[in-house]
Order: C-alpha cells, then sequence, then structure tokens
C-alpha cells in the first residue's frame, strides 16, 4: 500500500545532463545487486526519451547491465501508444482498442468535406488535433455545449466551426463504437487512470520513476502523482527551478489565477501546473544527488533564471549583482543568412571533433537548417545522428511516390514524366540504370519546346517509332489516363505500389524510408475509410504530400558517435559537451502559435485548456535547459529568404541581462573565409582565334548576319557546336510560330499552287492544334488571320501581274569567296518577264533600311547569288526581285511588304551583297580575324551565348 504522507519528487537542475543524472542516480541507489535495476521501471514521455536515456545508462554504467524496463506513457502528437509494460489488458473490464491514426484520419476527412479531397485532409488533420486536446483533457461534451453557450460574442466563422464541432464530438464516439474502437488520447486516458488505481492497492516489485514527464494533463498527472507516493515510486521533473533560483513571489505570481491565467510562456508554468494537479507544493520537492557528465556551473543556471524571469520581475535586472548575470561559457555568432549560419554551425561542430572524447550537437527546430547543417557535415565525412528525421515526402521513396502521382495527375506532361524517368530509384542499377538515363536523355531532347497532347496517344504521335521512347512507354502505360475520373484513395495507392514496383522494382520499397512508404501505402489499401474517399485528379499530389509528411523516418543507428543533429524533442534529456542553439530568431525559436481553425481562444479559456501561447512557454522551457551544457554557441542569421529577421525574444533577454553576449568573431571570420573567392576579376571580352583548319569552310545565309554582328556567337555555334536548347515544356515561342506559319506556306504552294481562298483555312487548321494553348490562341488568331487575309491579298495582286510561285522551301548552294554558301528559300517567284522573285516570310519584323545598308542583312542578297549561280536545283533565271513578307503589325493593320533593294540600282544589291560577304569571309572563314563577342551589338539582339561570353562582365566597362 501507498503511504499517503510520502511524497518522492525530485528535480535534476538544468545545468546537468537529465539523462546522464537520472541513470547515474539508479546505478547507484539499485545497480548494487545483480537484478536491481531490471526490477524496476521508468515512465517516460515518449519513445524519443527511451532512447535517450538507454543511451545515458550505456555511457554512465562503462559496462554491460541489465537495464530497468522503459516505458513510454505515449504522445498522442506523435501517434504514440502506450508503452507494452503498462498496457495489460484485463478480462473483465477490457480497453477497446485504438483506431488506426490513418484510419482516423480519413474517417474525419470524409465527415468535414472541405472543397476537394485535400482541403478536407488538411481541416481532418486541424480537427484531430482539437479532438485530442479535448480529450486529452478530459473535456466531456456538456461542458464544450456550456462553453459555446457562454460565448455569445463570436464572429460569425467561428460560430460555424463550433456548431459543426459540437456535432463531431457528439457523435464521434458512436462512429468510433460502431468499429469497436476508441480514441488513441482516450485509450491511453482509461490505461493510465486504471494502471494508478491499481498501484494505489498494488504497487509492482522494484522500483517505478516517472522521470522527464512535464505534461499536467489529467490522466498523466494522476499517474505521476500515484508513484510520487508509492513506497519505491518517485517523479523526477526536469530543470525545476527550486526556491534557491526562483523566488517564491516569482513562483506564486507564475498562477493561474482563479480565472484560469498565468504566465503560460514562462518556462516554469508548465511545471507548476503539474505540481499543482499532483498536490505537490515546490517545497516538498527535493534536489536530485546525482550527476552525470556534460554539466555546467550552477551559477549560469542562476543567471538563465533570472533572465528568463517574468515581465513583472525584470526589474530587478538592474539590481542584479554581475555574479546574478554572468553566462560564462555562452557565446553568440550572428551571421549574415541561413547559409552562412549553416556553415558557421557546422565549422563549430567539426571543430569540437579536434578534441578526443568531445561531443557536439545542434539543437535546433528549424528543420530546413538542420538540413543544410547535415549536408555541409558531408564534407569533412561526417554523418551526423539527425535523430528527429526526415518526412517520408522528402526521402527517395517518399519523392518516387510523389512523382508517380503527379505524372499521372497531369496525364505525363513533360516536366512531371521527366521528373519521374529519372528519378533516383528509376531504371535499375550500374549499367542498366546508365542505358536507362541515355534514353531518358533522349527523350528529354525531344521534350524540349511547346507540350505535346496529354496522355500516352500524345507522346506516341510526338515521338513516333523513336527506339528510347519504346523501351520507356511500357514502364508507364499502366499509368495512362487512370486519374481522368476521381479514383477512391485506396485505389490511387494500388497505382502507385503497382507504377513504384514497374519503374523501380525492389529498390523503391528498400531501406526505412522504402518499408515506411510500403507500410503506407498497405495502410490506404486495406482502410475502408480510404476506399470510400475520393480523390481528383488536381487534389492527389497535395493530398499524398500531407499523408507523407505527417511520417517522419528516423535513420538507424551507425552516425558519427559524437555529432548529433537534435529536435527540441530529442534534445529535452540529452546533454553535450557543446550544444549550438540554431535558428535564433522570431518565428522559429520560439515557433508561432500554430492557429486551431476549430476551437477559439475565448473556448479555450472558458475550458480551462492550455493556451496555444503555451508551446511557448515549453520552448522557454527547452531553451533554458539547453543553456545548462558546458559549452554553448548560439547562432542567428540577420535575414532569412525573404526579409530581415528579429532576434528571438530569448536571446533579446540574454543580451539584455549579461550585457551583450560575447560575439564568435573568430568563427564569424572563418566562416565568411572558407569560400570565400577573393577580389572578383573580371575577364576580358573574349576573342577567340581558332586556326585556319577549325574556322569552317561552309555557311548557311542566315549565319552570315550574326558572323558580322557577333562573331563568337558563331564561334560558339559553327565551331564550338553548341546548340541553345529550348526549356521542357516551354511556351510557344516566336521560332515556333514562325516555323509553323512557314509550314503553312509551304503545303499552301505544295498542295493548292498558291490558291488565295485556300490559304485562310490552312491556318485556321493551324490554330485548332490541341498543342497551342487557348490563352495564346485566343491572342495569336485574331493577328494571324488578319495577316494572311494580308498574303492572300498580296497573292491576288501579283497574279494579276503575271506572277507565279514556283518553289517553297527550296534549298541551293555555292561558292563564293572560297566559302560554300548554303540556304533555303521561302519561296521562289517567276515574274511576268521571266526573272525571279526572291521572298523571305517573316512573322516578326523585316531588317530596316539601314541594316540592309550597313551590310547586316544579307541573307535576301546571298540567296539571290546562289539563284544567279544557279544552286537552286531545276530553277534557273535572274533575281531581279527581292520581299520581305512580314505578318507583323504595320501603321494600323497586319502585313507589310519591305523591299531591301528599293534605294540601290538595279544589280547592285547583289553586288553590295557579294563585297560584304567576302570582306566578312576574308576576315573570319579564310583569314584569321578574331571572333570577338558584341563586335556589333546593335545588330546582335539574341542572348544566346550571352552567359558563355560572360556579357555582365565586361560589357560597357572600360
Amino acid at each position: 500500500m501507498s503511504d499517503p504522507g510520502r511524497v518522492g519528487v525530485y528535480t535534476i537542475p538544468s545545468h546537468r545532463s537529465f539523462a546522464d543524472a537520472l541513470a547515474a542516480g539508479l546505478i547507484a541507489q539499485f545497480g548494487g545487486a545483480p537484478l536491481g535495476l531490471a526490477q524496476g521501471r521508468i515512465l517516460l514521455p515518449n519513445n524519443r526519451a527511451v532512447r535517450a536515456v538507454t543511451d545515458a545508462f550505456v555511457r554512465v554504467s562503462g559496462d554491460g547491465l541489465l537495464l530497468p524496463r522503459l516505458i513510454p506513457v505515449g504522445d498522442p502528437e506523435l501517434h504514440e501508444r502506450l508503452g507494452g509494460g503498462l498496457d495489460r489488458i484485463d478480462e473483465n473490464d477490457a480497453v477497446p482498442p485504438a483506431i488506426d491514426p490513418t484510419e482516423r484520419l480519413l474517417t474525419l476527412a470524409s465527415i468535414v468535406r472541405g472543397e476537394g479531397s485535400a482541403e478536407s485532409l488538411r481541416l481532418a488533420a486541424d480537427l484531430a488535433r482539437t479532438l485530442d486536446s479535448l480529450l486529452v483533457e478530459e473535456v466531456a461534451p456538456h461542458r464544450l455545449k456550456d462553453a459555446v453557450s457562454e460565448a455569445s460574442d463570436l464572429a460569425r466563422h467561428w460560430e460555424k466551426s463550433l456548431e459543426k464541432l459540437k456535432l463531431i464530438y457528439d457523435e464521434w464516439p458512436q462512429i468510433l463504437a460502431e468499429q469497436g474502437k476508441i480514441d488513441l488520447a482516450e485509450r491511453r486516458n482509461r490505461l493510465l487512470r486504471g494502471l494508478a488505481k491499481r498501484w494505489e492497492h498494488e504497487p509492482p516489485e522494484g522500483f517505478t520513476v516517472a522521470a522527464g514527464i512535464t505534461t499536467a494533463a489529467p490522466a498523466v498527472a494522476a499517474l505521476v502523482a500515484r508513484v510520487a507516493r508509492m513506497p519505491r515510486g518517485m517523479a523526477v521533473l526536469p530543470g525545476l527551478w527550486l526556491s534557491n533560483i526562483f523566488p517564491q513571489e516569482e513562483w506564486e505570481a507564475l498562477g493561474p489565477d482563479e480565472n484560469g491565467r498565468g504566465e503560460s510562456t514562462h518556462p516554469q508554468f508548465h511545471l507548476k501546473l503539474l505540481l499543482d494537479s499532483i498536490g505537490v507544493a515546490r517545497n516538498e520537492v527535493q534536489a536530485w544527488r546525482w550527476s552525470g557528465g556534460g554539466a555546467s556551473s550552477p551559477a549560469r543556471g542562476r543567471a538563465v533564471a533570472n533572465a528568463m524571469a517574468a515581465p513583472s520581475f525584470s526589474h530587478k535586472w538592474e539590481i542584479l549583482k554581475p555574479g546574478e548575470r554572468r553566462l560564462s561559457g555562452i557565446r553568440l555568432a550572428v551571421l549574415p543568412d541561413p547559409a552562412a549560419e549553416a556553415q558557421a554551425i557546422a565549422l563549430a561542430l567539426r571543430e569540437a571533433l579536434e578534441t578526443p572524447g568531445k561531443a557536439a550537437a545542434l539543437v535546433t527546430p528549424d528543420r530546413q537548417l538542420a538540413g543544410r547543417v547535415s549536408a555541409l557535415l558531408a564534407r569533412w565525412r561526417i554523418e551526423a545522428d539527425d535523430s528527429a528525421g526526415k518526412p517520408l515526402s522528402a526521402t527517395p521513396a517518399g519523392t518516387l511516390m510523389l512523382a508517380v502521382a503527379s505524372a499521372s495527375a497531369e496525364e505525363m506532361a513533360p516536366v512531371t514524366l521527366l521528373a519521374l524517368l529519372k528519378h533516383p530509384l528509376v531504371g535499375g542499377e550500374g549499367g542498366e540504370r546508365i542505358a536507362w538515363l541515355d534514353s531518358v536523355r533522349e527523350l528529354d531532347l525531344k521534350l524540349r519546346g511547346p507540350r505535346p497532347p496529354a496522355g500516352l496517344a500524345g507522346l506516341d504521335a510526338h515521338f513516333g517509332a523513336l527506339l528510347q521512347w519504346r523501351r520507356v512507354r511500357q514502364k508507364i502505360e499502366a499509368l495512362d489516363g487512370v486519374l481522368r475520373k476521381p479514383v477512391s484513395l485506396a485505389d490511387l495507392a494500388i497505382i502507385l505500389s503497382d507504377a513504384a514496383e514497374s519503374l523501380a522494382g525492389d529498390s523503391a520499397w528498400r531501406g526505412p524510408a522504402g518499408r515506411m512508404a510500403a507500410e503506407r501505402l498497405a495502410e490506404l489499401q486495406s482502410s475502408k475509410s480510404a476506399r470510400q474517399l475520393l480523390v481528383a485528379a488536381e487534389d492527389v499530389v497535395p493530398l499524398l504530400r500531407q499523408l507523407l509528411d505527417s511520417s517522419a523516418v528516423r535513420p538507424p543507428y551507425g552516425g558519427h558517435p559524437r555529432v548529433a543533429i537534435w529536435g527540441l524533442l530529442e534534445a529535452r534529456l540529452q546533454r553535450a559537451d557543446l550544444v549550438v542553439l540554431g535558428g535564433l530568431n522570431e518565428g522559429v525559436w520560439p515557433a508561432l502559435p500554430t492557429p486551431d481553425p476549430w476551437l477559439p481562444p475565448k473556448v479555450r479559456a472558458e475550458l480551462e485548456m492550455p493556451t496555444l501561447e503555451s508551446r511557448i512557454g515549453l520552448a522557454a522551457h527547452d531553451f533554458a535547459s539547453m543553456l545548462g551544457a558546458p559549452e554553448v554557441l548560439i547562432t542567428r542569421a540577420r535575414r532569412d529568404s525573404k526579409s530581415p529577421t528579429i532576434a528571438s525574444r530569448f536571446l533579446l533577454r540574454l543580451d539584455a541581462i549579461s550585457g551583450g553576449l560575447p560575439r564568435d568573431i573568430q568563427l564569424e571570420r572563418l566562416t565568411r573565409a572558407l569560400d570565400d573567392p577573393g577580389q572578383p576579376q573580371p575577364v576580358a571580352r573574349p576573342a577567340p582565334s581558332p586556326p585556319g583548319e577549325q574556322r569552317p569552310d561552309r555557311i548557311s545565309v542566315t549565319s552570315v548576319d550574326r558572323l558580322k554582328a557577333d562573331p563568337f556567337a558563331f564561334y560558339a555555334s559553327a565551331i564550338l557546336g553548341l546548340k541553345a536548347e529550348d526549356p521542357v515544356d516551354a511556351d510557344h515561342t516566336a521560332r515556333w510560330k514562325g516555323e509553323a506559319v512557314h509550314k503553312v506556306f509551304e503545303n499552301w504552294l505544295q498542295h493548292d499552287n498558291c490558291d488565295p481562298d485556300k490559304l485562310k483555312p490552312r491556318a485556321q487548321l493551324l490554330l485548332k492544334d490541341e498543342a497551342i494553348h487557348p490563352m495564346l490562341r485566343a491572342l495569336w488568331a485574331p493577328r494571324l488571320l488578319e495577316a494572311i487575309d494580308w498574303i492572300a491579298g498580296m497573292e491576288r495582286d501579283n497574279r494579276a501581274e503575271g506572277r507565279r510561285p514556283l518553289a517553297a522551301e527550296t534549298s541551293g548552294e555555292t561558292v563564293i569567296a572560297g566559302v560554300t554558301v548554303h540556304g533555303r528559300v521561302d519561296r521562289i517567284d517567276r515574274l511576268a518577264d521571266g526573272g525571279l522573285a526572291i521572298v523571305d516570310y517573316k512573322t516578326g519584323a523585316p531588317p530596316t533600311q539601314r541594316a540592309v545598308a550597313e551590310g547586316f542583312a544579307l541573307q535576301l542578297g546571298l540567296l539571290g547569288l546562289i539563284g544567279s549561280a544557279g544552286g537552286f536545283e531545276d530553277i534557273d533565271g535572274d533575281p531581279e526581285a527581292f520581299e520581305y513578307w512580314s505578318l507583323q503589325r504595320y501603321r494600323g493593320s497586319f502585313g507589310r511588304l519591305m523591299r531591301p533593294d528599293k534605294d540601290m540600282e538595279p544589280g547592285e544589291f547583289l553586288d553590295h551583297a557579294y563585297r560584304n560577304f567576302s570582306k566578312a569571309a576574308a576576315d573570319w572563314l579564310t583569314g584569321s580575324e578574331p571572333f570577338t563577342a558584341k563586335l556589333n551589338p546593335a545588330y546582335a539582339p539574341y542572348g544566346d551565348y550571352d552567359q558563355l561570353m560572360r556579357l555582365e562582365e565586361w560589357y560597357g566597362r572600360k
């Protein structure tokens, strides 16, 4: 039986390592007998604490020993169940099993019914958290109704949420009862209550310790109270400030008052609530006599307590003695941005390893910062033990699921298709993977430019008989059209599983992440609620991401033994020689309170539930506890990716009480110097001069203008062989529109003999192409059709003058100045007098007369020279007319005829082209002139090679 007068409540101060001190004390008290420890049990807050205490026993013992049973009480927010050592089923009064968290979430999603399945799932996740809050605090349905009735001045949206919440809270137990299940939080409450009652009359053999538990939830507090009063029971609290550190006046001022309000953001508030709940006064709590490794001075603990004083007591900072405000062993590094902060932290952790046996840990709630540090440590081949893990959605197995879902939802759109095909798990291993990637690269090149029609049919038409496509197609054909209609979430899981198996084989399910992905898909396939929840294509990816984000993949043991990365949960009971507290900015540490869309703050207060701001108090306690490490480095970035940042309120308190934390100037300088490229050295304007044998002896008529205006661009294209590729799934560019219109004109001449009445139907057929975006069609069609009418009118006028079309898209070549000039003419007409007219279609603007006069628009002239030399097969005659037919808007209408030779005498145009080309050929093709970048920038508007020539470094610089 329990002794009602005995209370065994202890605290391990923040300046000691909780887990190590706990292990040391229990070994000292019960480790003398071979089975002394094994006969006891330790109740811990969660599974992560079990791991921390297990490691502590190993460190402290230094040898093998039989551990006590380490039993997690279970955290509903982590979907953790009560430890098996406590979960005893009584034959006469069995507690129903808990509903599976995923099944519960999907059931709630079918109830709330938001705008789409993804929105329903998000609302259901918020609702699940609210229900858990009500269950953990043991709020009866009638209390919720009463609180809602009293809160009469709420906004309309709160009233709607509360009406639905009341209905769900009333009906939810009945829904669960039909399944023979209860909520995990409710089951936890029942088991803890039953255990406390059983131990009141039947205390277990051996010692029992409730360690590291800080929540004041009624069921947990009842069990802690029972353990503290058992003959061999102890409750050990982390970081409770006793009266020698925290005056009684300040302790009492924490509240809560008669209205349930208190200093919920204070680091000791939740511990005061716990002590009040278990009926123990602070002066009854004893200090734990044992300590483990990694302790700092008690003086620092007192200074930290002073720094975290409630606002109404912060005036005491003015009268504190220097020793009461000294924070020796804590230093600060302020970096310009998150990347630099991660670099500084990685350097600090790496430096710590230079001291034999020294352990270092990063503690941060910022998972992005933790990921950056982990990646930077790989520079020194250090694999940090990141015990917080990463979301399943960020692992290879998770990204494969998302890639399959995205490709299916977008009907094999190029970007999503290539992302799937290039996924690191797809395509096999070794040589098989290399061959697969070779095929995918060919498809990548073919998918440059506008998007082909949707689905496999569109891709079949786009790729034709391409061998690489046939190899890939068989792997993805099962995904074609599967999401054109909504499917159940269970069927979606089957689709994802089959596709992943087809694409990646066993690789999709390997390792911790693969096994977890397989488990999640299996849960969905067998879920009754998943079979009832329909998912539309636009909801597939966001819904799947939500499900994967909720599952964390934690690495197994095997990281570096002296470097760790901890989240706040992992760090609560652990300690290292050097602790780096990263991300000390507002909104990160402490994080912004997560809003509750179901339960307004006023109703929370009526129900005496913890406020949303109470998490700030927990973060403050975590922060104060971490400051107890022997050596502490605090880091923050002055700005994030969006804007300047504000230092954390916790850091500002430390600065205020200490007069400013010492800066780690050496670390900040080393961080800047590590990747400092030195003084910038801009390059000079490039002017490569390859030997004569590398200079081409052939050139197209369209490349001559580039050669003269931007010789370097010609060099990169013709000699280096570098070609600019369109982006994948690109918008319809001017070049695409030009090629499409040229094809219309080519077919018009070859099949319709340029019948003016048949041109417009061909243009209208082009505009009906499914590949053209509706917005482009709407904007382009009126302009194109007006220009087409102008072309048809030109054709009627030409026919009236006796002019007839001869050929379209005809190629020819001739030798000029020792260089073969080749080109493709858009159209050649026979004039009434037997001469030839050379026509070039322009969907954009034609060259200016000034460009023609200065020798930077030689295309038509060179085509004329080819025609004069008989270079076009089966076409004879002398070119006499040279015309640009432009479809661009000109003087209020679309369509313009431009004759480049209008200011020249007959025959002069061809001589002009010959002279200009001969000089260019003599300089750059048969001569030794360097290919200078942007030699004539006014006639070099294209920027395909600007990055290659590093234009911004030298252009405009003297």
